[in-house]
């Protein structure tokens, strides 16, 4: 299944990529989702200038996933997202995306772009896949996945305005 998100941030494309490649904010972001404030690791290396890489695992009920479709995942889920950011091609950053939840047969891999847009803005994009090898539900967890993926990085999208704005930090 398809899976396309894109977030807008009111900062240029150079004050964007420093805050995803600043550590106190990812750790920060991390435990603003509301579907996974369970944070284990939030780990970044690197600069954008010679690229960085940002990994977490999260813990988070499985109650987001369909009941009949649960059996395949259990009570819980850790999620493993890593991003490998390349350093940047003039005004945009480019890099890919993977996310796994550990013991389920559930992975989202694609790629991710920051972009400026008119005006003083930048444009995070994500493009990917999502793949479930459950029989006979395999449609309805790559849905759910989907889902939950994307309340995410909404969900993160909206920390990163927060955080540029310096709003609700704490």
């Amino acid at each position: 299944m398809r899976l396309t998100v894109e977030l807008t941030y009111p900062a240029s494309v150079e004050s964007v990529a420093a805050m995803l490649a600043d550590a106190q904010y990812v750790r920060w972001r991390s435990t603003r989702s509301a579907t996974a404030p369970q944070v284990a690791q939030a780990d970044l290396t690197g600069t954008v200038d010679t690229g960085f890489t940002v990994v977490t695992r999260r813990t988070l009920a499985s109650d987001a996933i369909p009941a009949q479709a649960r059996p395949f995942v259990g009570d819980h889920l850790e999620i493993r997202h890593a991003e490998v950011w390349e350093p940047p091609t003039g005004d945009h950053l480019v890099g890919t995306v993977a996310l796994e939840i550990a013991g389920a047969p559930v992975r989202v891999t694609g790629t991710v772009r920051l972009e400026p847009v008119p005006g003083d803005g930048a444009r995070q994009v994500y493009d990917g896949e999502v793949r479930a090898t459950v029989p006979l539900f395999g449609a309805v967890v790559e849905q759910a996945a989907a889902n939950a993926v994307r309340s995410t990085l909404l969900a993160e999208g909206q920390a990163g305005i927060e955080w540029l704005t310096g709003a609700n930090r704490s």
